[in-house]
């Protein structure tokens, strides 16, 4: 009894704030009583908390020396990823600590020897584009090596057979029977006819067809120079439009993005991170906004800064909607009203994974809004790079740039001439 009474008489103060708050008199010490107990209940809990965690936690282990590999050119896999990310300009590679070395005993009559690291050769353009597409060399040349070994001569079957590699290797109908016709016309149909040299008339007419349709960018012919991109969803269009940028800018180009594709989830957003990559500015509204609207304000927008070019984002869709194509067209007007020609490009991405798709999306993308160039992404990723013999012949489309891989650096100005040779050489 005597220390409940305690207890009651140190809860004075806290009743006594009851008393202040409003509390009646006879539920005063009833409701300190609850007060004491709430807070002993979650010291309690709080201690059991503290208590499973630090059993939970695992002992210390002792550190183990690790290995030294004997080639000091050797590094763990983890430093040459954070080294990839590096040269992309994603990361700092982290500055190792220098390892404890154990003193040890030599000899006299030993040397030592100071291993000097090679550091690895620079990788040319074409080695890089070889790289890049090795699987459509594998799926095209490749199979056309195998075809060409297993004839003695160009007679009616290796035609057909040729017929056949070069249809399922994406380049169409009408560009494949033009080759097959070309190879029948200059070598003929003769016990003479070497059939190794199938493989040459067709590197040379495919060298033909692609550049008589090239046509590089030309990046002085207005100031500024807007280029639309447009493209279906998921081709990477605006990974595209980064890349560009960044090319551009370390050129020296002053470049303005504009975020027109309002309809896709945090596409501004994403295109906003390679603006701020390539120190570009980015010219946005809010998600659902009007194209139309965004393209006014970046036209604007480029000419008050005085920028080299206006890279215009577009919204991906359907090449069958005939409603989204139209949209399309609004902002074209709405582009050569602030600035006079524009736009000047209009680029078509298309995805080389996508083989045919590809080539009836071009069909019909330049049908509605007059598409003067194309960019073919992802070739590193497909055996169906021959499209773009099959589009350049069949639209007459000059490609501008390819993707060849998925760093910043791997968009490339496109050259026919290298292209066919990574192919055949």
């Amino acid at each position: 009894m005597d220390y409940f009474a305690q207890l009651i008489n140190g809860l004075q103060p806290l009743t006594d704030l009851l008393g202040r708050l409003g509390i009646a008199e006879q539920q005063r010490q009833s409701y300190a009583l609850g007060i004491l107990f709430l807070l002993v209940t979650l010291l309690v809990l709080l201690l059991i908390v503290l208590l499973l965690r630090r059993s939970a936690r695992p002992k210390a282990e002792r550190p183990q020396a690790e290995p030294v590999s004997e080639s000091t050119d050797e590094a763990p896999i983890a430093d040459e990823a954070v080294a990839a990310e590096a040269v992309e300009g994603e990361v700092e590679e982290p500055s190792r600590p220098a390892a404890a070395v154990e003193p040890v005993a030599v000899s006299v009559a030993e040397e030592t020897v100071a291993v000097e690291t090679e550091e690895p050769e620079p990788v040319s353009l074409l080695q890089r584009m070889r790289q890049g597409l090795a699987k459509t060399q594998a799926g095209l040349v490749g199979r056309i090596d195998s075809l060409l070994s297993g004839h003695a001569r160009v007679d009616d079957d290796l035609l057909e057979e040729l017929e056949e590699v070069l249809i399922t290797a994406d380049l169409g109908m009408q560009t494949t029977r033009q080759l097959v016709a070309a190879v029948e016309e200059r070598l003929g149909r003769s016990e003479a006819a070497d059939p190794q040299l199938v493989r040459q008339v067709l590197k040379q007419e495919m060298i033909s067809r692609l550049t008589e349709v090239d046509s590089p960018l030309d990046l002085e012919q207005a100031s500024p120079l807007v280029i639309m991109v447009v493209g279906v969803n998921g081709v990477g269009k605006t990974t595209t439009i980064g890349k560009l940028a960044r090319l551009w800018t370390s050129r020296g180009k002053k470049v303005v993005l504009g975020a027109g594709d309002t309809f896709r989830a945090a596409a501004a957003e994403q295109l906003a991170i390679w603006g701020e990559r390539a120190g570009v500015d980015v010219i946005r509204h809010a998600e659902g906004a009007d194209p139309g609207a965004v393209a006014f304000d970046a036209a604007r927008a480029a000419v008050a800064r005085k920028a080299d070019i206006l890279l215009l984002d577009t919204a991906g869709r359907l090449h069958t909607k005939a409603n989204l194509m139209e949209e399309l067209k609004k902002i074209r007007r709405i582009l050569e009203r602030e600035i006079p020609g524009a736009p000047h490009e209009t680029l078509l991405v298309l995805d080389a994974t996508t083989g045919q798709n590809a080539l009836i999306q071009a069909r019909l993308f330049k049908e509605a809004v007059e598409v003067n160039g194309l960019v073919l992404t992802k070739l590193d990723g497909t055996a169906r790079g021959g499209i773009i013999v099959a589009i350049a012949n069949d639209l007459g489309l000059p490609v501008r740039f390819v993707g060849i891989g998925e760093g910043a650096d791997d968009l490339r100005p496109f050259d026919p001439e290298m292209f066919v040779r990574a192919l055949f050489e």
